[in-house]
Protein backbone atom coordinates (compact mmCIF):
# COMPACT_ATOMS: atom_id res chain seq x y z
CA UNK A 1 0.00 0.00 0.00
CA UNK A 2 1.28 3.49 -0.93
CA UNK A 3 0.58 6.74 1.05
CA UNK A 4 -2.81 8.53 -0.02
CA UNK A 5 -4.04 5.50 -2.19
CA UNK A 6 -7.99 4.88 -2.22
CA UNK A 7 -8.64 1.48 -1.35
CA UNK A 8 -12.36 -0.77 -1.03
CA UNK A 9 -11.58 -2.71 2.07
CA UNK A 10 -13.55 -5.56 3.90
CA UNK A 11 -12.56 -5.94 7.44
CA UNK A 12 -13.80 -7.79 10.91
CA UNK A 13 -13.88 -5.53 13.81
CA UNK A 14 -13.39 -7.32 17.49
CA UNK A 15 -17.34 -8.37 17.55
CA UNK A 16 -17.06 -10.45 14.07
CA UNK A 17 -19.34 -8.23 12.28
CA UNK A 18 -17.67 -8.00 8.50
CA UNK A 19 -17.58 -4.55 7.20
CA UNK A 20 -16.82 -2.76 3.79
CA UNK A 21 -15.52 0.54 3.83
CA UNK A 22 -13.35 2.82 1.10
CA UNK A 23 -10.58 4.52 2.78
CA UNK A 24 -7.57 6.40 1.89
CA UNK A 25 -4.01 4.55 3.35
CA UNK A 26 -1.91 6.96 5.78
CA UNK A 27 0.49 4.78 6.91
CA UNK A 28 1.22 1.59 8.99
CA UNK A 29 2.79 1.32 12.25
CA UNK A 30 3.29 -1.86 13.35
CA UNK A 31 0.49 -4.35 13.38
CA UNK A 32 -1.91 -1.64 12.57
CA UNK A 33 -2.65 1.39 9.67
CA UNK A 34 -4.02 4.05 9.67
CA UNK A 35 -6.35 5.23 6.91
CA UNK A 36 -9.30 7.76 6.37
CA UNK A 37 -12.62 6.62 6.54
CA UNK A 38 -15.30 7.66 4.11
CA UNK A 39 -17.66 5.95 5.75
CA UNK A 40 -17.35 7.59 9.31
CA UNK A 41 -15.39 10.24 8.20
CA UNK A 42 -12.58 10.19 9.95
CA UNK A 43 -9.13 9.08 10.83
CA UNK A 44 -9.26 5.50 11.83
CA UNK A 45 -6.47 2.88 13.14
CA UNK A 46 -7.29 -0.81 11.42
CA UNK A 47 -5.40 -3.93 12.37
CA UNK A 48 -3.65 -5.67 9.96
CA UNK A 49 -5.16 -9.68 10.71
CA UNK A 50 -8.78 -8.04 10.66
CA UNK A 51 -8.47 -7.16 7.09
CA UNK A 52 -10.07 -9.65 5.02
CA UNK A 53 -9.96 -7.72 1.49
CA UNK A 54 -7.93 -5.06 -0.35
CA UNK A 55 -8.80 -3.62 -3.73
CA UNK A 56 -7.09 -0.83 -4.76
CA UNK A 57 -9.35 1.98 -6.40
CA UNK A 58 -8.66 3.11 -9.93
CA UNK A 59 -8.46 6.70 -10.78
CA UNK A 60 -11.83 6.91 -12.55
CA UNK A 61 -13.47 5.48 -9.68
CA UNK A 62 -12.57 8.09 -7.14
CA UNK A 63 -14.72 10.53 -8.80
CA UNK A 64 -17.29 8.72 -6.87
CA UNK A 65 -16.02 8.89 -3.09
Amino acid sequence: MQRNQYLNMMYMDKDGIVSKSRVKFIKIAGDSFQAYCFTRQTKRTFMIDSVLAVVPIIHKDREVV
